[in-house]
């Protein structure tokens, strides 16, 4: 089997909270309308990306993960365990919060959905919803029923470059004029709190999930603390942004890249890359591939060895040991 990167055609998803950032920014040829979400790397049903090049072109990705299980390390799970996307908040996102495992396999057949954002962009002033104020069960269920949001929920001012991990059963939510690239584990169940009231072009109010939402929310909220750590490597640095055990379901690191960095697989059965920034090439055994702001592939379990060429920012995560 030829030892090749697989390039894939991100899917698009127009959102209440949307824009057309995707377009002005990364160029993307994305659809009419506001567009809040590029599914770049996924195998999830709600959309799955297609190969774009090399032997599997043509093929999307959740069908390659059960037909070439040598291309992923041969897993055990029955459904590619990742999904990263690029998200392009214009306007507030719903305060959510989403399930672990346990709960979103026994009430919606899906895993749980535990995510990060690494914050492409921001406006200045920009802040997240993130976490809540809550000691206790009852005291939250009292804000919520409440609507005493002010009084419930926490704030994060967030900048370009910024790092956010967000365990499941954590309350959260963009807000406007932020763009994040977020890995999760491939999920799509979320549980709304509070929408702002809003209506969409047919006045319909979206649908709230207050039952779900109380079951999965942590309480109290703490602070995740991430061993973080940075290496020099020739000209280039790679910082690990969360890895295991502070994340159980994947690894992501930052890769700041100037000039040639060569990577052999010391971890991970296989390598999802983000270009985020810049432009540059990868050589993957005698073939060297152009990239630039907005590529997203996959390097194979059957690719143990690449170089990275250029000046470039890309974001790699993978799926901890026991966790695909």
């Amino acid at each position: 089997m030829k030892q090749e990167p697989l390039f894939l055609k991100p899917v698009f998803h127009e959102k209440i909270w949307g824009g057309r950032n995707l377009k002005t920014d990364f160029g993307y040829d994305i659809p009419e309308g506001k567009i809040g979400e590029c599914w770049a790397i996924s195998g999830h049903p709600h959309g799955v990306s297609v190969v774009t090049n090399g032997q599997f072109a043509g093929q999307n990705l959740a069908d390659l993960f059960h037909d070439q299980p040598i291309l992923f390390g041969h897993p055990t799970g029955d459904r590619f365990p990742l999904l990263t996307k690029i998200l392009d908040a214009n306007g507030k996102l719903s305060v959510q919060v989403h399930p672990a495992d346990d709960y979103a396999m026994a009430h919606e057949n899906e895993l749980g959905k535990t995510e990060c954002w690494y914050v492409l962009k921001a406006k200045p002033g920009a802040y997240l919803i993130y976490g809540h104020k809550a000691k206790t069960k009852e005291e939250l269920e009292k804000l919520i029923d409440e609507e005493k949001w002010n009084q419930l929920l926490g704030k994060l001012t967030v900048k370009t470059g910024d790092f956010v991990y967000v365990p499941s059963g954590t309350i959260h939510a963009l807000t406007e004029g932020i763009e994040v690239l977020e890995t999760q584990q491939s999920s799509d169940v979320t549980y709304r709190l509070y929408d702002y009231d809003r209506t969409d072009d047919q006045g319909n109010k979206r649908e709230l999930h207050l039952g779900p939402a109380k079951d999965v929310i942590t309480v109290p909220f703490k602070l995740p603390k991430l061993h973080q750590k940075t290496e020099q490597v020739a000209n280039s640095t790679i910082t690990t942004l969360v890895t295991a055990p502070d994340s159980p379901y994947f690894t992501v690191k930052k890769l700041t890249i100037f000039g040639d960095l060569p990577q052999t697989r010391d971890e991970g059965p296989f390598t999802l890359c983000s270009v985020v920034a810049g432009d540059g090439q990868i050589t993957v055994g005698d073939q060297t591939y152009n990239l630039k702001r907005g590529t997203h592939f996959i390097l194979p379990n059957n690719v143990q060895n690449w170089t990275w060429h250029g000046k470039m920012v890309v974001i790699i995560s993978y799926p901890n040991e026991g966790k695909y």
